[in-house]
Order: C-alpha cells, then structure tokens, then sequence
C-alpha cells in the first residue's frame, strides 16, 4: 500500500516538474534571448552611427534598407545628421547622432542588467528542478551518479 502513495508521489513531482518548472525555465530563457536580440540590434546601431560619424557623410548618403525578409532596396538619405531610433512601446525618436549613442549606451546597459536578472532567475529554476529530482531518488531510493563518483573517489 505503501508504494502505491510514493508512485503517485513521484508522478505528482514528476509532472511538476515537466509541466511547470521546465515550462517556466523556457519562457525566461526566451525572454532572456529576446532581450539580447535587442541588445545587438542597438549595437549593431552604434556601429553604424560611429561608421557614418567617422566618414564625414553630411549630406546625401546612399545606403540599403533591409525592408524583412533580407529584402533590400536602395535609399537616399538627404540629411543623414539625425537618426530615429526605438525607445520603446512602438515610438521613435529622432536624435543626433551623439545624443543617439549615449541613448544606446544607457539602453544596452539597462537591457544588460536585465538579462543577468534572467539568468538568476533562470538558475533559481534550474536549482528547484534539480532539488525535486534529488527528492524523486530519494523518493525511489535511487543513487545520482554524483553521489556514486564521490563514492569511488573516497575509497581511491
């Protein structure tokens, strides 16, 4: 009788487990992901500016515009002086290209600090995974293969 209430202990565990913290440890390892998509779409910004700044280009540049999809086409830019740039919630401003650069700088190091947030949580996941199938052995009486490598080790 008594294993009957420790097998449905384990598959209690085991779907939390696979439906809940592994589902959980997904969605901040996207969230994570996303937010360093924006973080080289800024950099990749900052490039481009510093490249134009170093050219000198002040009036009339000729550039490629990706429209999606690696679909590009040909724009001229007749005062390349300025830039808009996305400061969220679907708005843009426009900037020179200095007040850009520092906009950047504070940007990236913000979405930066966001994803060392996400990276804890994400190990806090990983450890309350880890912790549950330390419980699910023990509940089995299964050994980890750490607990046997430390083992062997002693005894060498």
């Amino acid at each position: 009788m008594a294993s009957i209430g420790v097998e449905k202990k384990v598959e209690e565990y085991e779907r939390f487990v696979n439906e809940k913290l592994r589902e959980d440890l997904r969605k901040i390892i996207e969230q994570r992901d996303q937010v360093y998509s924006q973080i080289a779409e800024y950099l990749q910004l900052k490039n481009t500016i510093e490249q134009i700044k170093k050219a000198g280009v002040t009036e009339d540049l000729k550039t490629k515009v990706d429209l999606g999809c690696n679909f590009y086409v040909q724009a001229n830019i007749a005062d390349p002086r300025t830039i808009f740039v996305f400061v969220g919630y679907g708005f843009f401003v426009e900037m020179s290209f200095d007040e850009a650069i520092k906009f950047i700088d504070k940007r990236t190091k913000f979405l930066n600090d966001h994803t060392d947030h996400l990276t804890s949580e994400a190990n806090k996941v990983k450890a309350n995974i880890r912790l549950v199938i330390e419980g699910l052995r023990e509940l089995q009486n299964i050994q980890s293969a750490d607990e046997e490598t430390n083992k062997k080790d002693l005894f060498l």
